[in-house]
């Protein structure tokens, strides 16, 4: 190969080379072996318009062309469309061919594609060329794909929200207008699992798609896409989704050729893409949370076995996470369609989505609708937590190991003072971890009156150190065993799968710790509160760890795992014991690497294949300072998890990869094995080698190893100072919305009050309360229920529980709570008071009166009154006929009331339902 080429014969030389790894032989015209390959591309083949720079052929037959143009008119390749559809409508030399359909246009280094046979053609931007066997097959069908999406029928909307039906029908809309990107925005909770599986079934059974991509950034997401592909159940189908189609989730670098769908981390693709190996750890942890960012995205390049037509469609999950930097080389290798999902877009997002918003779908839409339940904010304070605190010179405290929790006993030798950031890291405060639990503890009566047991609870550690001093802490202070709180995150002990099932399953464990395995996209249904004992910097973060506690969940299905559970979820509780809903968060991670990247980052930024001399020589100058602080035995484990190579020549390996000196030594030495190599192609390779060199030491155990013990060894324990709450309360924004919730309601039922039997009477003919049956209260919940499921009697209750005092505990039921609340309103009640409670006041006043003069009700009487007054606190009216039924028919029924009262027996009646309902 020339140096000195010109910039037309570089790009040949480019697009041979791409030709090749596509599966293509390259020939001259004069030349010509047609048994070489399936695929043939042909240089220079006279048509009767002129040269075309490539003819492609497959199987001897004419398929495409391709316009080659040096790289300076990369800008200008759609220009130069009109002259390679020239020679694709054109007759070939020697045959008499149809139209061609695949034309490309190509620099070498930028490449066009238009298939001819859509409708409207487009031509669209590839990362490559497609093989020949791929053309072959489109050949094959009668329509293209894009022409075989206007084939795709009506939805068919059973079973499907609204929200979700607007997702599907705009998105098959968006693949009619040959749209290449959209995004779905739909709340957490809101189903987008569901409807992304919906229309993948759609387009694999009336688009005829070869194959879909589920793209996730996290293992367990993973697992989750996995077992809802496995439990759905298409509408027009009584099959399972994996009983007609194959589902693969990626566990290693085999992409099967029969799999209709694939699930992969980014992670694992990007290695695949690499032709490296993945250490499975990092697919456990999401790669948006890390703090380095490359400065350039890392080349992919061409992979043979994942051709860049493997996919066509690609799903991205989370995807305001998973769509920039280093992974979005991921998503520009395929030539496919870009589907997002997400709960929290930022403005990168919309932009890379070309701003094509299938559906936004709210959080705030998702409660008004009922898809979503809303959450109030419970704050705790502490001095501690506040303000941190100090420990004075030559006082006696224990120092714990990180690692093995061993403890010893040490004589401080200056002041120790530190902030709320040192806490749970340098410094370790049970007795302020204590007050923050012994505190929930106490105001559960008041977060969740009426309840026997704590509800399910997430709480939000800081580290897995930090979980297992709160899980100590919480068994102790609730006087329960291991069963009622454990970890889960993936370094627990205990199986973090089983531990979830349980969760989310059983009785339990009623609270469980995480530090980020569940912060994100797991679905745990009957979470009613999340305690946040960390803080969150990213808005799209917490905005996803909120959407942990989101899901509705019906009254049956909660009351299998919180049997005390009074009603359907109708809200979660956000406890917040660090300020995490008052901090400024940012929008979303910079695109440029932080300045001050952590360790940490540095490590899996080599892992994942980094070329940035800066990452390289800092790592190299961090484990350089490491080697000096830490034991003899510490350093051989290090040798041990880097399978024999010490520190000193892993720094050393570091800071090779960019030396000149030595990249130039390897370098003579590929040239001296492979004398026809170029210098400056020796030098690449080289480095190359030595990159590899340095960066296949690192693995996940191993950095797992630096990272714990380059920090400080250990925590020191302050017992010394003891913490106090500053307040616990409703959040001020609680109070505001619990305000407004109840406004709305009001103004729903004022508006209602003309339609509905019940609301009329309370409203207009207040002296007929008497006549209000079961069944008109019913009318009023059912209505709730269709048309305002967040307006649930329970909800409100609670909302007026943060305005004023309430009457009473909760409500038995939502019949009677709604009662309440319709004497409230209307002001019947002055104070919002349980109903029961007002039919016992009643029912004293109306015995006290009738007794007041000569009529004495008899034992027997009274007893017998009691029992109507228990069922009229439930059922709110009583007829002679409900003196058939239980519980009166047990105790003789009519005949026997009869007997007691006489013939007043009809005006008891009538006078108890009127003052019973006074």
């Amino acid at each position: 190969m020339s140096i000195n080429q010109n910039p037309e014969q570089k790009a040949r030389n480019d697009i041979d080379r791409k030709l090749k790894d596509s599966g293509w032989i390259v020939q001259e015209k004069s030349r010509i072996d047609w048994s070489a390959s399936k695929g043939i591309a042909v240089k220079e083949y006279f048509t009767d318009v002129g040269p075309a720079d490539y003819a492609l052929f497959v199987d001897k037959k004419p398929a495409g062309i391709i316009e080659a143009k040096r790289d300076e008119e990369g800008h200008r390749l759609t220009v130069v469309e009109a002259q390679s559809g020239r020679y694709a409508t054109s007759k070939l030399r020697y045959l008499n061919n149809d139209p061609l359909p695949f034309v490309y246009e190509s620099t070498g280094e930028l490449t066009r594609f238009t298939d001819l046979r859509d409708p409207n053609p487009r031509s669209r931007p590839v990362f490559s060329f497609h093989r020949p066997e791929t053309f072959e097959e489109c050949l094959k069908k009668e329509k293209p794909l894009r022409e075989r999406f206007l084939d795709i029928p009506e939805l068919p909307t059973e079973r499907l929200r609204e929200c979700q039906i607007i997702a599907i029908s705009n998105l098959e809309r968006s693949f009619k207008e040959n749209r290449p990107r959209a995004l779905v925005q739909m709340a957490t909770g809101s189903g987008k699992t569901y409807t992304a599986i919906t229309f993948i079934y759609r387009l694999l059974k009336f688009a005829d798609a070869k194959k879909v991509l589920f793209l996730v950034d996290t293992k367990n997401l993973g697992e989750q896409a996995e077992q809802e592909f496995m439990a759905y159940v298409p509408n027009d189908d009584n099959r399972k989704f994996t009983e007609l189609y194959n589902v693969q989730r990626l566990r290693s670098s085999y992409i099967s050729s029969d799999s209709q769908v694939c699930i992969s981390t980014i992670q694992r693709l990007y290695s695949i893409l690499k032709g490296e190996e993945l250490d499975e750890k990092t697919e456990e942890e999401n790669p948006a949370e890390r703090g380095w960012q490359p400065k350039e995205p890392l080349p992919v390049v061409y992979n043979e076995k994942i051709p860049i037509e493997e996919f066509d469609f690609v799903v991205i999950d989370e995807c305001h996470r998973s769509i920039y930097n280093l992974w979005q080389q991921v998503l520009d290798y395929f030539d496919a369609f870009l589907i997002g999902l997400t709960a929290t877009p930022d403005k990168r997002t919309f932009g890379f989505f070309n701003e094509n918003v299938v559906s936004e779908y709210s959080h705030e839409e998702a409660v008004a609708d009922g898809v979503n339940v809303g959450y109030d904010v419970y704050t705790i304070e502490t001095e501690i937590s506040k303000n941190g605190a100090k420990i004075a010179a030559k006082e006696f405290v224990d120092k714990r190991e990180k690692l093995t929790r061993k403890k010893r006993w040490e004589q401080l030798d200056e002041d120790f003072t530190y902030n709320a950031k040192k806490l749970d890291r340098d410094v370790v405060n049970p007795n302020q971890i204590r007050r923050v639990i012994r505190t929930f503890k106490e105001k559960l009566p008041e977060i969740f009156p009426g309840r026997e047991e704590v509800p399910k609870t997430l709480i939000f550690a800081k580290s897995d150190s930090h979980a297992d001093d709160i899980i100590n802490l919480v068994r102790e202070e609730f006087g329960e065993g291991n069963a009622f709180c454990k970890k889960v995150t993936y370094k627990a002990e205990e199986d973090p799968k089983s531990v979830l099932a349980d969760f989310r399953n059983l009785y339990n464990p009623r609270i469980a710790v995480t530090v980020d395995m569940i912060a994100t996209g797991t679905d745990v249904k009957p979470l009613e509160c999340l305690l946040f004992m960390r803080d969150v910097k990213s808005l799209n973060y917490f905005e996803q760890m909120k959407g942990r506690g989101t899901r509705t969940l019906g009254y049956d299905d909660l009351q299998k795992v919180t049997p005390s559970a009074v009603s359907a979820k109708t809200h979660f509780v956000i406890v917040d014991a660090v300020g995490v809903t008052k901090t400024m968060k940012t929008d979303s991670r910079p695109l440029e690497r932080k300045k001050n990247t952590s360790l940490k980052d540095l490590l899996a930024a080599v892992t994942f294949g980094a070329q940035d001399e800066d990452l390289y020589v800092s790592l190299a100058n961090r484990l350089a300072r490491l080697n000096r602080q830490i034991s003899e035995d510490e350093r051989a484990t290090f040798a041990e998890k880097a399978n024999g190579k010490t520190i000193n020549q892993t720094v050393k390996d570091l800071l090779n990869a960019y030396n000149p000196d030595i990249i130039d030594l390897k370098a003579s030495e590929i040239k001296q094995r492979q004398p026809e190599t170029q210098e400056k192609d020796a030098k690449k390779k080289a480095q190359e080698n030595l990159i590899d060199v340095a960066r296949s030491t690192f693995s996940g155990e191993l950095n797992e190893y630096i990272e714990n013990v380059r920090r400080v060894h250990e925590q020191i324990i302050d017992t010394l100072n003891t913490d106090t709450v500053l307040r616990a309360e409703w959040d001020k924004d609680a109070v505001v919305k619990a305000d407004e919730l109840v406004n709305d309601f009001k103004a729903y039922m004022e508006a209602n009050k003309d339609e509905i039997t019940a609301l009329k009477i309370f409203y207009n003919q207040p002296f007929q309360r008497r006549e209000v049956t079961f069944t008109m209260i019913k009318e009023v919940l059912d209505k709730l229920k269709l048309e305002k499921p967040h307006f649930a009697p329970f909800r409100i209750w609670q909302a007026y529980e943060q305005l004023e005092k309430v009457n009473g505990n909760s409500p038995k039921n939502e019949l009677t709570a709604l009662v309440s609340l319709l004497r409230r309103i209307t002001e019947i009640d002055p104070v919002l008071t349980v109903y029961d409670q007002t039919v016992n006041r009643n029912f004293q006043d109306w015995v006290f009166k009738k007794q007041a003069g000569t009529l004495k009700f008899s034992e027997n009487q009274m007893n017998w009154l009691r029992m109507i007054k228990e069922y009229v606190a439930t059922s709110f009216h009583l007829e002679i006929d409900d003196l058939d039924y239980t519980p009166f028919d047990a105790f003789g029924g009519r005949g026997r009331m009869y007997q007691l009262f006489g013939d007043e027996m009809n005006m008891v009646i009538s006078e108890l339902n009127e003052a019973l309902a006074a």
